[in-house]
């Protein structure tokens, strides 16, 4: 017997991220009636995520679904709702959501006048397009936006797939997704950087070095927040800073890379949050700027009490 309240559910995109989160509706005992995938990988996906669902135009999926999940990258979006919008597809009382983190529900306002329900469900979580993204989604939070009497609905979907919900506010989108790319995509850059430079002095298996110092490294961040902070940059050991930079200097100029820019750029951010929150001297702020070959910035907050 089917459990209440359940959806005709269409995926538009057949992604790492549609597919998971389809087979995650699914698993809750939704329907999923059509999933759209153009290239042989999505397809492939698509089989291996949602078998027996089948492969339909956009336009069939909207018309079959009382669900439609749009898992389409960023700029797809607003040309997509829209478009569909023209052609006059939407349907009364129809939830349209969305996988962006960037937008909130304003993206999906051509839905609007046919009567359609819109959310925006951002799983804050980077994924393989595989079967083990389903278990991972129990441990991970969706960033949710929609209209006060429809978040109840965003809310209960997140839930059902086994994630959290965190409500954002429409305003505050851009700034949301800024902080999750800025942690974890630019986190796979630095991780890869430190890896090439290991390899390039003859560490054979560079994450075997790594890999249980940045466990610790996260695991401590997110406990204890900047208190965790250790290294040169936050004891004043300018020294060390110069020589790094040095070093980094001569490997860049060799390998045509981006590591020094890097290196700098997150070591003034550091000494800048170091210096804010009284873990540096006036006089070490200065001379860790000096190692990294900048100028303080005359608008950065100093040490405190200073």
């Amino acid at each position: 017997m089917a459990r209440p309240g359940r959806l005709g559910v269409g995926i538009i995109g057949a992604g790492k991220v549609g597919a998971v989160l389809g087979a995650a509706l699914r698993a809750a005992e939704h329907a999923v009636v059509g999933v759209s995938a153009v290239s042989e990988a999505s397809r492939e996906r698509a089989e291996a995520l949602l078998p027996g669902v089948p492969v339909l135009e956009v336009q069939d999926i909207v018309e079959r679904s009382e669900l439609v999940l749009l898992a389409v990258p960023d700029d797809a979006l607003p040309g997509l709702v829209d478009g569909l919008a023209k052609l006059g597809a939407w349907q009364p009382g129809q939830i349209v959501a969305h996988t962006s983190g960037r937008f909130g529900v304003g993206v999906l306002q051509p839905v609007r006048p046919a009567g359609a329900i819109p959310l925006a469900l951002h799983p804050a979580m980077t994924f393989t397009g595989m079967s083990l993204d389903l278990s991972r989604l129990m441990d991970c939070s969706f960033g949710v936006t929609a209209d006060a009497a429809m978040l109840p609905i965003a809310q209960a979907l997140v839930v059902e797939m086994g994630a959290e919900p965190v409500v954002i506010g429409e305003g505050d989108r851009t700034l949301y997704h800024a902080a999750l790319a800025h942690g974890s995509n630019h986190m796979v850059t630095l991780v890869a950087q430190a890896s090439e430079l290991l390899r390039e002095i003859g560490v054979d298996s560079p994450e075997q070095l790594l890999g249980p110092l940045l466990r610790a490294t996260l695991e401590n961040a997110l406990a204890s927040g900047e208190s965790a902070l250790t290294g040169p940059v936050a004891r004043g050991d300018s020294g060390t800073v110069a020589a790094h930079a040095q070093a980094l200097t001569e490997y860049d100029d060799g390998a045509g890379g981006d590591i020094l820019a890097a290196y700098l750029a997150m070591a003034r951010a550091t000494a800048s949050r170091a210096g804010s929150r009284g873990l540096l001297k006036e006089s070490q702020l200065g001379e860790i700027h000096k190692a990294l070959g900048t100028a303080p910035d005359p608008n950065e907050p100093g040490p405190e009490g200073n």
